[in-house]
């Protein structure tokens, strides 16, 4: 039995023995998610169809400049999956290893638009699997949204280009109130 996953009571004829405790198949997709985008919520679906419990965990990086706040984002994030019963939004910082160990999620799901994602997401993959026996999950992203990302979202929102077919209805309309806020002199979060 690997650690952190529980093993199931499985009876000679196929089916679990009495007081066998269920292993609950959980998964967490990781980001920033600034701000969700369509792509990420086709790989959260996906995944969500996978696994018993799908955690979105958005990551909390005080270093580096965001639009929405990790607040507003969670909270878009909850609105935007609130149709999956089997997907909960949470948020960490650091090692993202250190938080799935903590929460006993056994298993990254990670989305590839690219070859170049992938250059880079199976180092990370070799890695936590060797800091802690945490598998990853490639999802090939929809084709659809393969160009997709959050950064260009957001540049091309703020030079007034039209992003509503990539974004969900809600997240497009706080984009454009937080970009206008922006331009007012509002700053940013």
């Amino acid at each position: 039995m690997r650690e952190g996953v529980a093993e199931v009571g499985i009876a000679e004829d196929g089916g679990e023995k009495p007081g066998a405790v269920p292993k609950i198949r959980r998964a967490v997709c990781p980001g920033s998610f600034d701000p969700v985008t369509n792509g990420h919520l086709d790989i959260i679906g996906r995944a969500a169809d996978l696994y018993d419990e799908v955690v979105v965990a958005v990551l909390i990086n005080k270093t580096k400049s965001s639009l929405f706040s990790v607040e507003e984002r969670l909270s878009l994030l909850t609105e935007c999956t609130g149709k999956y019963g089997n997907v909960r939004v949470d948020s960490f910082h650091g090692l993202l290893v250190d938080y799935c160990r903590s929460n006993q999620i056994p298993v990254i799901v990670k989305g590839l638009r690219a070859v170049s994602d992938f250059d880079y997401e199976l180092q990370m993959a070799q890695m936590n699997r060797g800091l802690a026996g945490i598998d990853t999950l490639f999802m090939p992203t929809n084709p659809e949204y393969s160009f997709l990302a959050s950064s260009l979202v957001k540049e091309i929102a703020t030079y007034g280009g039209e992003v509503g077919s990539l974004v969900p209805a809600l997240v497009h309309e706080r984009l454009l109130a937080r970009i206008e806020e922006n331009n007012r002199g509002g700053g940013s979060n």
